[in-house]
């Protein structure tokens, strides 16, 4: 007489496979999601840089300087001083008429020390300083 017999797992054998996955999962998930935050950063660098070398550029070359620390990117969606600008692009420098934003939601930090322009993000914390994943992007500092 033949038995019928049915195969199935283990509760040993089940929670190993559980035990194997969590560890799996436990060295896999830190690595994905400093892989977003690096790439968040570098979407920030990317603005940064297209911001200073098409928008503020061509704002120089219509208007001979680039506008100062307090006029700020501002300037680039409407002119707020004509006969200080009196070149300045009818339909301004942006295409969207709202200010470009970090990939945490923030304006940009814009300083013009005499020229030389330093745009910044405060990162993800949204705060002044801070390190690691949580610390200032500077546009002089992007590669």
């Amino acid at each position: 007489m033949q038995k019928n017999m049915r195969r199935a797992f283990s509760l040993i054998e089940l929670m190993v496979v559980i035990v194997i996955l969590g560890l799996l999962a436990a060295m896999i998930v830190p690595n994905l999601t400093s892989k977003g935050e690096e790439a968040k950063i570098k979407i920030v660098c990317i603005n940064m840089k297209n911001i200073y070398n098409t928008m503020l550029d061509s704002f120089k070359i219509d208007n001979g300087m680039y506008p100062s620390t307090e006029e700020g990117l501002l300037l680039l969606i409407k002119n707020t001083d004509e006969e200080k600008y009196p070149n300045y692009a009818k339909s301004g420098y942006l295409k969207d008429p709202k200010i470009p934003k970090d990939s945490w939601g923030s304006e940009f930090i814009y300083i013009n020390d005499e020229g030389s322009i330093e745009l910044i993000s405060l990162g993800a914390d949204r705060k002044e300083g801070g390190k690691d994943e949580f610390s200032d992007i500077k546009m002089s500092e992007c590669k």
